[in-house]
């Protein structure tokens, strides 16, 4: 079963409370999306260990109810 862009908005947002989320349906078929996430949690962290916070948060849905998640994460400016 598929996920909705609520859904993974609402996870994110429950993992990292005070994140900026804005999810998008790539396809229109509810399995490819691109979430950007802006958060100060992610000052001075690597790409890396900031994508590795959205896919927690995720609880292993990646690669399940979620095929592909394109992710832009930031700090605030």
């Amino acid at each position: 079963m598929a996920m909705t862009a609520n859904a993974i908005e609402n996870l994110i947002r429950a993992a990292i409370p005070d994140a900026r989320v804005t999810v998008e349906d790539l396809a229109g078929d509810g399995d490819h999306y691109a979430a950007t996430v802006v958060s100060e949690q992610f000052r001075g962290l690597t790409r890396l260990k900031q994508h590795q916070m959205i896919y927690a948060a995720l609880q292993g849905r990646m690669g399940g109810e979620l095929h592909a998640l394109a992710l832009q994460t930031s700090a605030p400016e």
